[in-house]
């Protein structure tokens, strides 16, 4: 009998040991070979590969043939591989099939002898399966199991495992003589997906000529689960008037049939909406996701839709299995009905001397929904109140306007008083437009009544000290009147009108005050620490006047230093450290100066990678002493005032890539519009000054190469600042200053103070001239008619150009990031429209150029890029036609 020897040397691990299986000369497809065993080389391999693809190694240590071989050589070798994922462990096991001749005695006398020297041998493993709920027959044939050895010898065939001897039991057995395998009664696939039993052969005299036979016996999926909706009733919301596209939700549904069959592979879809038209709502088949169709819902015209959805398997095919669920859309308000007075016009009176009364109420109409602040008022008196007579405030039950006079009138000096109102919505308008044309308004006109005059409260504010915190109880005195008639006190009774936070009651006969509550200097609506109490004196015969007494609260250190800005933004490229400013809402006397430092209990890393170093008295700088990656970073800091009052704020710090904290702020605003882009008005005015610095400065190197000998030509400043300093580092010039048209110029050699401030920062260096761009902090007061402006200072590193080499769009990347920001603020008028003059744009015409740059009537154009003059304004139509050669 010639056989070969398996022989497996696994190597790399001393558990292991080598190991010696006999098998035939030809092996068949799928048959076994061998088992080894795997956990005493590699207790967790989750990863097994053969690097022979005729064998193939099971995760119990089976070794099957996955083609017919035949052996032609002696010997033939392969590798099997073990490794861990988890802990990337890896072992090799190195597989050699050698050949060899084995001659056994077959003794006739002695069969039992015979049988037990004779090797023993793998039996294939047989595949086997049958539906789940099958309808019998019972029992049901399902596979004969045959061992090599029947054909010489008497054996006896049984199993053992689930199903058998396990439960569930009894459900399979073999017929002991033919290894026919049966099954008794019908499985369900979703309790029972498989059986792995095991087989075994045996001669009479109990002899195992083989080794157990590992049998999986596969459950077949039938279709007979319903797929099942995860909630029988879905709830979604979605704003009115959203894009087209907008998602709604998504609903899910799962069915227990096998995975990765057409059982489980489900189709949805929208059976019904109600009300059924228009269609506003579709669903992806396969997500289930929910999306809208159209941009015109409206919460006004409907406020909920009811959909019918379905789900069914076999991809939607008609015989498949489906089931049906409901969904509800309500529909969310959004602030798209703006308020509108319910009158344009209405007419008031009130009398003289008289404050916080109630003189008018004005009504509104809104269309959004109810007690939501898209629907709740704010009103506000756009003009007549320069004087601060009078107050309107929202009813928050009525959504009424109530007018009301906060400070008295004088019949004597005025009659009549004219008030413009306006009311908006608490949430702002959906739709971007200017806060006027957004605001309903009404005129109100207020009439003022005479009355015989009182007793006279002069002066109209007297004011008395007390401390803050005070006990309650304490008495001070408080304000007087008198009769103008008698100049004197005694019968005049006082009484508070308007005491706001109820700290104090006032002594009706003296006008004097004590404390009912404790008093809070540094409480909301207390202003410079003057509490106001409004005081209403009255006369015998019941004439009044009124007058504020002002309670100054004397500070008492009661409250820490914090820092107002809990957000810090570090530019990385530009800078490493940020200014943090403290305030303390006490008297300055307890308050700076300030001593700043680290928490204590801040990460361990706080005080090796952030530093503070004072600045002054109320301010620091925090450093980031390492190069930390970008992303936001919490700093906890302790601010101490003068008296050790301290309080600690968590600062977030956020590690930017950006050039200024606008930068980083804005750089995540996604671009809105309908995707067509369009230069802005500033957006062209950056270009074409941009390339008009460029021109300057492309003329400056130019003729400074020319010769000593040429007139110095003199560069005009940056229109909005004086950007450009030029200096001669040959010698110190002269400062001279040329004014022509409103530009200010200075020659090479000068330089002067912007109208505007400076931005950029770096030097440009051309020959013997060098242009420095400054870098600063630039206020806008100075360019614009109204507001006030700040730009931070944006600046690169210094960039050096080395007599013109760098080319023009080299030169315009450079220079317009830098202007672009100061002509969108500058050159612009109240009504933030161009002012008259305008710069070219000029073409850069190289290296080497002895005469430079003619401007736009130039015939070389080839570099100038005007293209975007095509899409200019029509103001600007005709000054591009004239410098632009057609």
């Amino acid at each position: 009998i010639y056989m070969y020897t398996l022989e497996i040397l696994i190597c790399a691990c001393d558990a292991c040991k080598t190991v010696t299986l006999h098998v035939p000369s030809k092996l068949d497809a799928e048959k076994f070979v061998g088992r080894v065993n795997l956990r005493e080389c590699l207790k967790s391999a989750n990863l097994i590969h053969s690097s022979d693809a005729d064998f193939q190694v099971l995760e119990d240590g089976s070794v099957y043939t996955t083609n017919a071989v035949l052996f032609s050589s002696e010997k033939r070798h392969f590798t099997i591989s073990l490794s861990n994922s988890e802990n990337h462990e890896e072992k090799k096991m190195h597989v050699l099939l050698e050949h060899q001749t084995k001659i056994e005695a077959l003794q006739q006398s002695h069969p039992k002898e015979k049988v037990l020297r004779r090797a023993k041998r793998r039996w294939a493993p047989i595949p086997c399966s049958m539906m789940e709920n099958s309808l019998g027959p019972f029992p049901l044939f399902l596979q004969q199991i045959e061992s090599d050895a029947a054909q010489n010898y008497t054996v006896y065939y049984s199993i053992s495992g689930p199903g058998v001897d396990q439960a569930p039991l009894n459900l399979f057995y073999v017929e002991r003589n033919t290894g026919n395998l049966f099954c008794t009664g019908p499985v369900d696939r979703e309790q029972y997906p498989s059986f792995e039993i095991v087989a075994f052969a045996a001669t009479p005299d109990g002899y195992h000529p083989e080794f157990p036979l590992p049998l999986l016996i596969r459950i077949e999926d039938e279709n007979d689960n319903y797929p099942i909706f995860t909630n029988s009733t879905y709830i979604f919301t979605i704003a009115e008037h959203s894009r087209v596209g907008s998602t709604v939700g998504q609903v899910c549904a799962t069915d227990k049939d096998e995975p990765g069959t057409l059982h489980t592979q489900l189709k949805y879809s929208i059976l019904q909406q109600l009300p059924a038209s228009p269609t506003l709502f579709f669903m992806n088949p396969t997500t289930g996701v929910i999306t809208t169709t159209t941009s015109q819902l409206d919460r006004e015209v409907l406020d909920k839709y009811q959909l019918k959805i379905k789900v069914q398997d076999m991809n939607g095919q008609h015989f498949g299995l489906q089931t049906t669920a409901t969904c509800i859309i309500c529909i969310e308000d959004v602030n798209d009905h703006l308020p509108t007075f319910t009158r344009p016009s209405y007419v008031a009176s009130v009398e003289e001397n008289t404050v916080d009364v109630e003189i008018l109420r004005v009504s509104v109409e809104d269309k959004d929904l109810i007690n939501t602040a898209n629907w709740r008022a704010n009103y506000t008196i756009l003009k007549g109140n320069e004087n601060g007579h009078f107050k309107i405030v929202t009813d928050p039950k009525t959504n009424e306007g109530v007018l009301c006079v906060v400070k008295p009138l004088n019949y004597e000096e005025r009659q009549q008083l004219t008030l413009q109102i306006g009311v908006v919505n608490e949430a702002p308008y959906y739709r971007e437009t200017t806060s006027r044309s957004a605001m309903s308004t009404a005129t109100v006109t207020v009439n003022v009544k005479n009355q015989d005059e009182g007793p006279e409260c002069s002066p109209p504010v007297q004011t008395v000290r007390i401390k803050e915190n005070a006990p309650v109880n304490t008495k001070s005195p408080g304000y007087k009147a008198y009769n103008p008639d008698t100049q004197s006190s005694s019968d005049i009774r006082y009484k508070k009108i308007n005491d706001p936070k109820g700290w104090i009651t006032v002594d009706e006969n003296t006008g004097s005050i004590t404390t009912f509550r404790n008093l809070d200097r540094e409480a909301e609506s207390i202003r410079n620490g003057v509490y106001n109490v409004t005081i209403l004196a009255t006369d015998k015969v019941g004439r009044t006047c009124t007058g504020t007494l002002g309670i100054i609260l004397e500070d008492v250190n009661d409250n820490g230093p914090v820092i107002l800005k809990k957000t810090a933004i570090i530019c990385k490229p530009t800078m490493s450290s940020t200014a943090i400013v403290a305030f303390d809402p006490d008297d300055p006397v307890n308050g700076p100066p300030f001593q700043f430092s680290l928490e204590e209990d801040s990460d361990a890393d706080a005080q090796r990678v952030w530093a503070l170093t004072k600045i002054n008295d109320t301010a620091a700088r925090l450093s980031n002493q390492n190069d930390l990656p970008f992303g936001p970073y919490t700093v906890r800091v302790r601010v101490t005032d003068r008296h050790g009052l301290s309080h600690t704020t968590p600062l977030n710090v956020i590690m930017c890539d950006c050039i200024t904290e606008n930068d980083c702020t804005f750089r995540g605003v996604p671009r809105t519009g309908t995707g067509e882009f369009r230069l802005g008005k500033w957006a062209i005015l950056a270009i074409l000054l941009g390339i008009a610095l460029l021109f300057c400065i492309l003329f400056t190197l130019v003729c400074g190469t020319a010769g000593a000998a040429k007139t110095p030509k003199a560069f005009p400043d940056d229109v909005t600042q004086q950007n450009l300093i030029v200096s001669n580092t040959e010698a110190p010039g002269d400062d001279k200053v040329y004014s022509a048209n409103g530009f200010t110029t200075h020659t090479v050699g000068s330089a002067g103070a912007g109208a505007c401030g400076t931005v950029g920062s770096g030097v440009i260096h051309a020959g013997q001239e060098t242009i420095e761009l400054v870098k600063g902090h630039q206020t806008l007061d100075s360019c614009r008619g109204g507001g006030q402006h700040t730009r931070e200072p944006c600046g690169a590193g210094p960039v050096e150009v080395d007599r013109g080499r760098y080319t023009y769009s080299e030169w315009r990347s450079f220079t317009q990031p830098r202007l672009g920001e100061k002509v969108q603020l500058c050159n612009q008028d109240d009504g933030h429209e161009h002012a008259q003059d305008y710069v070219l744009t000029y073409s850069y015409e190289g290296q080497g150029s002895a005469a430079g740059s003619v401007g736009c009537c130039s015939e070389r154009q080839e570099d100038d890029r005007l293209d975007f003059l095509d899409h200019l304004e029509p103001k600007f139509r005709t000054l591009a036609e004239a410098c632009v050669k057609r």
